[in-house]
């Protein structure tokens, strides 16, 4: 039996045989592409995901004018060069992601179970190459590669963030225009995501059966948990679920989301869709326009136009450990697998570690310490 018949994405698979190409050279690539998406679709990997690696092969063709097993590696490093240079320069994690892609793609070309290095032997004289290891791809040398820039918001920042929301909403009401109701759904969508440290995925797939009461906190009546349905997948793996408890200092949320879904919704007129965040045209509110509505918000607050909607969630984690939950507690609210990760979004205030060190010095001088201490 032949190793090839049960590997998707085979060159013998994707090519018909006795079929004469005109341009042999575009249609094998074609196939190989056409190979290695079905290879990664049998892998359950995102359809975006196999568009944007194709896209980037693509790209490399164009670049090069050359075929995958015509390539080099000075030519393949060049591509990148100009990639990480070309007006705004890229970030060291994206060429990492674009290097990985096009590593994964040579790998699957070169693997002789799937037929191609036969296959351009046999039309081309030529045989692709794996041209990316360790001595010409970006190192993962850090935990943490995005921009030093941004960071969790400030107290002060989260509070001037919300007013801005709220003042948004009235100001729209004074103009006598359209979008107030819209408003005051974005207000509370923002105050929302802060309050349970939700990702735009995360509060994107919310339905109202997502809202539930905890046992245990009786006082927060049907808000006391959400339960996350579309958490952030790993490859080729579903959406994580994960529920995300609301926690005392947060309780400022429940009057804000009680009168969203009891009378705000409603007036959208959403019928029987289950959507917590609906739109005007009574659809699910796109995590793009949660972006959007997040920018507008921000630049009427004046702050700092590096921060953005995924700070609230890094702000989340930061203020919990401030509060002094347990950072395991803090881990599987924002559903990390790895507390690392959590570490990494956490950036406490000065005054939280100035609090820190003055326990430490009463526990260890209490001697120094007046009763008034």
């Amino acid at each position: 039996m032949n190793l090839q018949d049960h590997h998707p994405g085979a060159a013998h698979l994707m090519l018909l045989d006795g079929v004469v190409h005109l341009d042999p050279e575009p249609a094998v690539l074609r196939a190989m592409l056409d190979g290695w998406a079905r290879q990664q679709r049998v892998r359950y990997l995102k359809a975006d995901t196999i568009g944007r690696r194709e896209s980037l092969v693509n790209r490399l063709v164009t670049f090069s004018n050359q075929y995958p097993w015509q390539w080099t590696a000075p030519e393949v490093e060049a591509f990148f060069d100009q990639l990480r240079w070309r007006g705004q320069r890229i970030a060291v994690s994206t060429t990492r992601g674009y290097q990985g892609h096009v590593r994964l793609f040579l790998e699957f070309i070169t693997d002789p179970r799937y037929g191609w290095p036969a296959v351009c032997r046999d039309r081309f004289g030529a045989v692709p190459q794996q041209l990316l290891d360790e001595r010409n791809t970006v190192a993962h040398v850090g935990e943490y590669e995005g921009d030093p820039r941004r960071r969790p918001f400030t107290y002060d920042e989260v509070q001037q963030l919300f007013d801005a929301a709220d003042q948004r909403v009235e100001d729209i009401r004074r103009r006598g225009r359209k979008g107030a109701l819209a408003a005051q759904r974005d207000s509370a969508l923002m105050k929302m995501v802060y309050a349970f440290g939700l990702r735009r995925s995360d509060a994107w797939g919310l339905d109202l059966a997502d809202l539930r009461s905890n046992p245990k906190m009786r006082q927060f009546g049907r808000l006391g948990l959400i339960h996350v349905r579309w958490g952030k997948s790993s490859r080729g793996a579903p959406p994580k679920r994960r529920t995300v408890y609301l926690v005392p200092e947060m309780d400022w949320v429940m009057p804000v989301l009680t009168q969203w879904v009891d009378h705000l919704r409603a007036a959208f007129s959403p019928g029987a869709h289950p959507a917590l965040w609906v739109t005007e045209r009574r659809g699910r509110l796109s995590c793009r326009r949660m972006d959007e509505v997040f920018v507008e918000i921000r630049k009427l607050a004046g702050l700092d136009p590096l921060l953005d909607l995924h700070c609230l969630r890094h702000s989340y984690i930061t203020h919990l450990i401030e509060f002094g939950y347990p950072e395991r507690f803090v881990q599987d609210q924002v559903g990390h697998r790895y507390g690392s990760t959590t570490a990494v979004y956490t950036g406490v205030s000065p005054e939280y570690r100035n609090r820190l060190l003055t326990c430490a010095l009463r526990d260890q001088h209490a001697d120094l310490w007046g009763p008034s201490a």
